[in-house]
Protein backbone atom coordinates (compact mmCIF):
# COMPACT_ATOMS: atom_id res chain seq x y z
CA UNK A 1 0.00 0.00 0.00
CA UNK A 2 1.53 3.41 -1.16
CA UNK A 3 2.37 5.99 1.88
CA UNK A 4 0.86 8.98 1.77
CA UNK A 5 3.08 12.46 2.38
CA UNK A 6 2.13 15.48 3.42
CA UNK A 7 5.48 18.07 2.56
CA UNK A 8 3.97 21.12 4.59
CA UNK A 9 6.34 23.79 2.94
CA UNK A 10 8.02 22.97 -0.51
CA UNK A 11 10.24 25.64 -2.43
CA UNK A 12 12.70 24.73 -5.40
CA UNK A 13 15.19 23.46 -2.70
CA UNK A 14 14.95 20.66 -0.48
CA UNK A 15 11.47 20.78 -0.60
CA UNK A 16 11.34 19.86 -4.36
CA UNK A 17 14.13 17.18 -3.50
CA UNK A 18 11.99 15.78 -0.64
CA UNK A 19 8.61 15.29 -2.83
CA UNK A 20 10.75 13.52 -5.67
CA UNK A 21 12.50 11.66 -3.79
CA UNK A 22 9.16 10.45 -1.86
CA UNK A 23 7.48 9.77 -5.62
CA UNK A 24 10.34 8.07 -6.66
CA UNK A 25 9.59 5.47 -3.42
CA UNK A 26 6.17 4.97 -4.92
CA UNK A 27 4.15 7.35 -2.13
CA UNK A 28 1.37 9.38 -3.48
CA UNK A 29 2.83 13.24 -2.51
CA UNK A 30 0.97 16.17 -1.25
CA UNK A 31 2.71 19.65 -1.92
CA UNK A 32 1.23 22.51 0.77
CA UNK A 33 2.81 25.92 -0.26
CA UNK A 34 1.03 29.41 -1.16
CA UNK A 35 2.93 29.57 -4.35
CA UNK A 36 -0.16 27.58 -6.44
CA UNK A 37 2.07 27.81 -9.79
CA UNK A 38 4.87 26.24 -8.56
CA UNK A 39 3.59 23.17 -7.06
CA UNK A 40 0.97 22.49 -9.71
CA UNK A 41 4.05 22.38 -11.79
CA UNK A 42 6.27 20.05 -9.21
CA UNK A 43 2.92 17.59 -8.49
CA UNK A 44 2.36 16.95 -12.40
CA UNK A 45 6.35 16.57 -13.14
CA UNK A 46 6.93 13.88 -9.89
CA UNK A 47 8.67 10.66 -10.97
CA UNK A 48 6.45 7.86 -10.94
CA UNK A 49 6.03 5.16 -9.53
CA UNK A 50 4.24 7.92 -6.95
CA UNK A 51 1.43 10.95 -7.47
CA UNK A 52 1.37 14.35 -7.14
CA UNK A 53 -1.16 16.52 -5.28
CA UNK A 54 -0.82 20.05 -5.01
CA UNK A 55 -2.69 22.23 -2.04
CA UNK A 56 -2.49 26.09 -2.22
CA UNK A 57 -2.00 26.51 1.68
CA UNK A 58 -0.82 29.36 3.79
CA UNK A 59 0.47 27.51 6.47
CA UNK A 60 0.40 30.60 8.83
CA UNK A 61 -3.70 30.22 8.01
CA UNK A 62 -5.23 27.94 11.13
CA UNK A 63 -8.63 27.22 8.25
CA UNK A 64 -6.61 26.65 5.31
CA UNK A 65 -4.11 24.48 6.85
CA UNK A 66 -7.35 21.84 8.24
CA UNK A 67 -8.99 22.38 4.63
CA UNK A 68 -5.65 21.28 3.20
CA UNK A 69 -5.26 18.15 5.02
CA UNK A 70 -9.28 17.66 4.12
CA UNK A 71 -8.32 17.92 -0.10
CA UNK A 72 -5.59 15.40 0.66
CA UNK A 73 -7.62 12.66 2.79
CA UNK A 74 -10.28 12.53 -0.35
CA UNK A 75 -7.74 12.39 -2.90
CA UNK A 76 -5.73 10.13 -1.31
CA UNK A 77 -6.99 8.75 2.53
CA UNK A 78 -5.00 9.00 5.41
CA UNK A 79 -1.64 10.57 6.08
CA UNK A 80 1.30 8.10 6.47
CA UNK A 81 4.05 10.57 7.15
CA UNK A 82 4.54 14.76 7.44
CA UNK A 83 7.46 16.43 6.94
CA UNK A 84 7.09 20.41 8.59
CA UNK A 85 9.37 21.53 6.18
CA UNK A 86 7.79 25.16 6.16
CA UNK A 87 9.78 28.18 7.63
CA UNK A 88 9.36 31.71 7.95
CA UNK A 89 12.54 33.96 9.34
CA UNK A 90 13.11 37.09 10.95
CA UNK A 91 17.10 37.81 10.83
CA UNK A 92 16.44 40.83 13.48
CA UNK A 93 18.04 41.28 17.35
CA UNK A 94 16.30 41.73 19.92
CA UNK A 95 16.11 45.78 19.87
CA UNK A 96 15.60 45.81 15.56
CA UNK A 97 12.74 43.10 15.42
CA UNK A 98 9.78 43.74 14.53
CA UNK A 99 6.60 41.96 16.40
CA UNK A 100 5.36 41.57 13.60
CA UNK A 101 7.49 39.98 11.95
CA UNK A 102 8.64 38.03 15.18
CA UNK A 103 5.00 36.68 15.15
CA UNK A 104 5.05 35.30 11.69
CA UNK A 105 8.18 33.65 12.36
CA UNK A 106 6.03 32.06 15.01
CA UNK A 107 2.88 31.42 13.05
CA UNK A 108 4.51 29.55 10.35
CA UNK A 109 7.69 27.88 12.20
CA UNK A 110 5.32 26.42 15.06
CA UNK A 111 1.59 27.01 15.16
CA UNK A 112 1.42 25.55 11.65
CA UNK A 113 3.51 23.14 12.19
CA UNK A 114 1.29 22.29 15.83
CA UNK A 115 -1.77 22.16 13.52
CA UNK A 116 -0.14 20.13 10.44
CA UNK A 117 0.87 17.35 13.43
CA UNK A 118 -2.69 17.16 15.19
CA UNK A 119 -3.71 16.40 11.52
CA UNK A 120 -1.38 13.99 10.78
CA UNK A 121 -1.40 12.26 14.37
CA UNK A 122 -4.86 11.75 14.25
CA UNK A 123 -4.59 9.96 11.17
CA UNK A 124 -1.36 7.79 12.14
CA UNK A 125 -3.26 6.77 15.08
CA UNK A 126 -6.20 5.62 13.46
CA UNK A 127 -3.72 3.59 11.14
CA UNK A 128 -1.44 2.21 13.78
CA UNK A 129 1.59 4.38 12.97
CA UNK A 130 3.08 6.82 10.73
CA UNK A 131 5.99 9.53 10.64
CA UNK A 132 6.61 12.95 11.36
CA UNK A 133 9.91 14.65 10.38
CA UNK A 134 10.75 18.33 11.31
CA UNK A 135 13.01 20.27 9.44
CA UNK A 136 15.12 22.10 11.95
CA UNK A 137 18.14 24.27 11.05
CA UNK A 138 21.62 24.88 13.08
CA UNK A 139 19.70 27.67 15.12
CA UNK A 140 17.25 25.44 16.90
CA UNK A 141 20.57 23.73 19.03
CA UNK A 142 23.27 26.93 19.14
CA UNK A 143 21.51 30.74 18.83
CA UNK A 144 23.93 32.24 16.63
CA UNK A 145 22.38 36.06 17.60
CA UNK A 146 21.35 38.73 15.95
CA UNK A 147 18.19 36.60 15.09
CA UNK A 148 16.14 36.21 17.62
CA UNK A 149 12.56 35.58 15.85
CA UNK A 150 14.06 32.67 13.27
CA UNK A 151 16.00 31.02 16.81
CA UNK A 152 13.12 31.06 19.34
CA UNK A 153 10.32 29.58 16.75
CA UNK A 154 13.05 26.60 15.64
CA UNK A 155 14.08 26.02 19.41
CA UNK A 156 10.40 25.85 19.71
CA UNK A 157 9.74 23.52 17.29
CA UNK A 158 12.37 21.47 17.86
CA UNK A 159 10.77 21.29 21.60
CA UNK A 160 7.50 19.94 20.30
CA UNK A 161 8.78 17.33 18.27
CA UNK A 162 10.79 15.94 21.21
CA UNK A 163 7.17 16.01 23.22
CA UNK A 164 5.96 14.31 20.13
CA UNK A 165 8.30 11.34 20.15
CA UNK A 166 7.57 10.84 24.37
CA UNK A 167 3.98 11.03 23.56
CA UNK A 168 3.37 9.05 20.39
CA UNK A 169 6.97 6.72 20.15
CA UNK A 170 5.11 4.40 22.24
CA UNK A 171 1.66 4.16 19.99
CA UNK A 172 4.38 3.52 16.27
CA UNK A 173 4.28 7.27 15.16
CA UNK A 174 8.21 7.99 14.81
CA UNK A 175 8.76 11.83 15.05
CA UNK A 176 12.58 12.96 14.24
CA UNK A 177 14.00 15.91 13.80
CA UNK A 178 16.45 17.35 11.12
CA UNK A 179 19.35 19.68 11.64
CA UNK A 180 20.51 21.26 8.78
CA UNK A 181 23.33 23.01 9.55
CA UNK A 182 24.84 24.56 6.36
CA UNK A 183 24.16 26.12 3.16
CA UNK A 184 21.61 23.84 1.13
CA UNK A 185 22.48 24.04 -2.60
CA UNK A 186 20.02 25.26 -5.30
CA UNK A 187 18.70 27.74 -7.65
CA UNK A 188 20.51 31.16 -6.87
CA UNK A 189 22.21 29.66 -3.43
CA UNK A 190 25.68 30.06 -5.01
CA UNK A 191 25.08 33.14 -6.28
CA UNK A 192 23.75 34.46 -2.92
CA UNK A 193 26.82 33.20 -1.19
CA UNK A 194 29.43 33.83 -3.42
CA UNK A 195 32.60 33.68 -1.37
CA UNK A 196 31.25 30.27 0.51
CA UNK A 197 33.71 27.14 -0.88
CA UNK A 198 31.23 25.17 -3.57
CA UNK A 199 32.31 21.93 -1.71
CA UNK A 200 30.82 22.95 1.47
CA UNK A 201 27.32 23.15 0.08
CA UNK A 202 24.79 20.67 0.79
CA UNK A 203 23.32 18.31 -2.25
CA UNK A 204 19.05 18.35 -1.60
CA UNK A 205 19.03 15.14 -3.19
CA UNK A 206 21.24 13.77 -0.93
CA UNK A 207 19.91 15.74 1.67
CA UNK A 208 16.17 13.70 0.99
CA UNK A 209 17.72 10.44 1.16
CA UNK A 210 18.00 10.67 4.93
CA UNK A 211 14.69 11.85 5.11
CA UNK A 212 13.27 9.01 3.41
CA UNK A 213 15.60 6.59 5.55
CA UNK A 214 14.34 7.96 8.51
CA UNK A 215 10.70 7.23 7.25
CA UNK A 216 11.15 3.60 6.13
CA UNK A 217 13.07 2.19 8.79
CA UNK A 218 11.85 -0.98 10.74
CA UNK A 219 9.96 0.29 13.99
CA UNK A 220 12.07 -1.17 17.05
CA UNK A 221 12.17 -0.04 20.86
CA UNK A 222 14.65 2.25 20.03
CA UNK A 223 14.52 5.11 17.08
CA UNK A 224 16.67 8.32 16.44
CA UNK A 225 14.91 11.64 17.18
CA UNK A 226 17.67 13.49 15.61
CA UNK A 227 19.61 13.64 12.62
CA UNK A 228 22.30 16.64 11.99
CA UNK A 229 23.29 17.16 8.86
CA UNK A 230 26.15 19.22 8.18
CA UNK A 231 29.21 19.48 5.12
CA UNK A 232 31.67 17.36 4.41
CA UNK A 233 32.05 13.28 2.88
CA UNK A 234 30.27 12.07 5.91
CA UNK A 235 27.08 14.47 6.00
CA UNK A 236 24.81 12.84 7.97
CA UNK A 237 25.62 11.86 11.58
CA UNK A 238 22.63 10.40 13.88
CA UNK A 239 22.56 11.58 17.47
Amino acid sequence: MPRTVVIAGVGPGLGASLARTFAAEGCRVALFARSADYIEELAADLPSPGEGLAVPTDLADVEQIREGFDTVREAFGPVDVLVNHASAAAWSGLLDIDLADFEESWAVNCRGALVCSKEAVGDMRETGGGTVIFTGATSAVRSLGGSIGFTAAKFAARGMAMDMAQEFGPEGIHVAHVVIDGQIDGPGARERAPDRDPETFLDPDEMAETYWHLVEQDRIDTMPFEVHITNGPQNTEFL
